[in-house]
């Protein structure tokens, strides 16, 4: 790979220089120099182990997609070969801080202060959106009524609410809607553990990057389902991790099946669109 698609790559993912230089062997100080620009002539070991690490974050995200301007729901879904990060779409006001923080950090925070914790590192979210919220509520009743109706012991959770992913000090996240059937998991402060199923919307407010930044985390904590939601342009990618490592692409016309409940229960995204729309 050449220096500019290395920066490039680096800023597509949202990592960080401490992340980098833990996935690729290069030390911290050389990973820091190189892409600061301070190291005018990069040596080809350096360059070869950093492209390799990319690489294999890439293998392991499975599919890409790229989107239109959709002229009505779902339009603009377009499916390509490739990396998933290939996804540049979302503005992301997430802003890392310096890592190295842990799970009593985040306890310290003032209640009016939002972030994610995530491998030790901090990330400022902003408000959802109208839209956000309203998609996030509509789900949310779908799932619990199917719960509700089937007598389940299932239980829905809506942000904000902490998640501890990987059960140690370094992970905390906030997904906007989840389900967790394993109740053992569920303490009074907090989900200690991965979620069965877990639903992100997409805003101005947290690009398309970062979500898929989570998509490996989730992954490798055992999260069953993930499904990332595109309300710009009425996109719902569905990843059931058990079954495949890609994802299943519904639009806004769809009813988009549960896998974890077998397809038993599908949320009716027309319907939401239909109760959302004079807000898009």
């Amino acid at each position: 790979m050449q220096l500019s698609e290395l920066l490039k790559m680096k800023e597509l993912y949202g990592f960080t220089c401490e992340h980098i230089a833990e996935i690729s062997g290069v030390p911290l100080s050389t990973v820091q120099k190189f892409f600061a620009g301070v190291t005018k002539v990069p040596r080809q070991d350096t360059i070869k182990a950093l492209s390799a690490a990319f690489e294999r974050v890439r293998a392991e995200s499975g599919s890409s997609y790229t989107s239109g301007n959709p002229a009505g729901p779902g339009a603009g879904c377009v499916t390509e070969s490739g990396p998933l990060y290939g996804m540049t779409k979302g503005t992301s006001a997430f802003k890392p801080e310096k890592s190295g923080r842990t799970l009593e950090d985040y306890l310290a925070l003032p209640n009016d202060v939002r972030v994610e914790l995530i491998d030790g590192v901090f990330y400022d979210m902003a408000s959802p959106t109208l839209v956000h919220q309203r998609i996030a509520f509509e789900i949310a009743k779908a799932f619990d009524s199917h719960i509700v109706s089937n007598k389940g012991s299932c239980v829905v959770f809506i942000a904000p609410a902490d998640v501890q992913l990987d059960r140690d000090d370094k992970t905390v996240v906030q997904p906007d809607v989840f389900v967790v059937c394993d109740r053992s998991k569920m303490t009074r402060p907090r989900v200690v553990g991965a979620p069965d199923l877990i639903v992100e919307i997409l805003s101005p407010a947290n690009g398309l990057r970062y979500m898929v930044k989570k998509l490996l985390k989730y992954k490798k904590a055992g999260v069953r389902e993930y499904w990332i939601i595109d309300p710009e342009e009425m996109c719902v990618y569905v990843y059931l991790f058990e079954k495949n490592d890609l994802p299943a692409e519904y639009t806004f016309d769809d009813k988009v099946p549960v896998g974890i409940w077998d397809g038993k229960c599908a949320v009716d995204f027309k319907d939401i669109y239909g109760r959302i729309e004079f807000l898009l």
